[in-house]
């Protein structure tokens, strides 16, 4: 299938297009060279008794038409993409005209983002103007994954979590930074590391005792032990270490599943996230003033009634 870049297809792509336009006018052509078939004018075809063929010739209006049609087709081939890789005299793209229709929504734009560049998350977080922006650009940019609601789902984190649970968004800067740059999560393989299938059972519920969920006590007890392959990363009270984007497991926010079979099957394969980087899609303002309004979500350390 690679042969489809290549550029001979370019070619043969541009030579069925010219000659199927030639064949139109050809196919036209012949067909106006009526001829005689009977004295009649029909075919010589006959049905049901006295049903007939006629041999009219093609209506002059439709010819019209016709005609119109393959040079209306020539033209645009002209002009416009079409013709292999010809990229037509106006060098038109949709990608252009995409980046051109930006290009003049943000020129207009301008005046309302510069003042909102010069104010912190919690002015902005007060400006009824700056929120409103910032929701439509969470809507349209960030609603597909972190749901509507902004609570996210199974994979996806909820953004309405208060600070102290959250992985690494814990500032307004550090939100900025994510949706800019974007953030890759690695959970490695730990199966071989801690053990045989039951030591992975016991650690899974060793792991769920520390948020106080429903486990097992005995196997808790014995899996402990096996919580210094973890420590690395979780610390040694399995709270985390946002430095390293390892979660808290102590909090009891689950963000790729739940319960003793889930653990252990994030404990033997690892898991990896990602989290796409949106600066080649929003400019720096526009991130200014959505990382305002993701921050908000969660209160941003304003006081309760603002947050409210």
């Amino acid at each position: 299938m690679s042969d489809f870049v290549n550029g001979g297809w370019s070619i043969v792509i541009a030579a069925i297009v010219v000659v199927s336009l030639v064949a139109c006018l050809a196919l036209l052509i012949l067909a106006s060279k009526r001829q005689v078939m009977a004295k009649d004018n029909t075919t010589g075809h006959v049905w049901d008794g006295d049903l007939k063929e006629l041999n009219n010739p093609l209506p002059r209006w439709w010819m019209v038409l016709f005609v119109l049609t393959v040079v209306f087709s020539a033209a645009y081939l002209t002009f416009y993409p079409g013709l292999g890789s010809h990229k037509g005299q106006l060098n038109w793209s949709s990608q252009g005209q995409y980046e051109a229709e930006q290009a003049k929504a943000q020129a207009a734009m301008a005046p309302v983002y510069a003042r909102f560049t010069q104010m912190d998350a919690v002015a902005l977080a007060k400006d009824t103007q700056a929120m409103g922006i910032g929701e439509r650009l969470y809507v349209n940019n960030c609603a597909q994954c972190h749901g509507s609601d902004a609570k996210g789902s199974k994979g996806f984190p909820n953004l309405t979590l208060p600070v102290e649970s959250r992985l690494v968004t814990d500032s307004f800067d550090s939100v900025k930074a994510i949706i800019t740059n974007g953030r890759a999560g690695n959970m490695p393989p730990m199966g071989a590391a801690v053990g045989s299938a039951d030591d992975i059972k016991n650690l899974a519920n060793y792991v769920l005792s520390l948020s106080g969920a429903p486990h097992n006590s005995v196997a808790a007890q014995l899996g402990k032990p096996k919580f210094a392959t973890c420590a690395a990363c979780h610390g040694p009270e399995g709270k985390g270490m946002k430095a390293l984007g390892a979660p808290n497991l102590t909090d009891k926010v689950w963000l790729h599943g739940y319960g003793e079979e889930f653990i252990v099957s994030m404990i033997k394969n690892g898991r990896q996230n990602v989290m796409p980087a949106q600066a080649s899609r929003l400019t720096p303002e526009q991130i200014h003033v959505l990382g305002a309004y993701v921050w908000s979500l969660a209160g941003g350390g304003l006081p309760a009634a603002t947050a409210q």
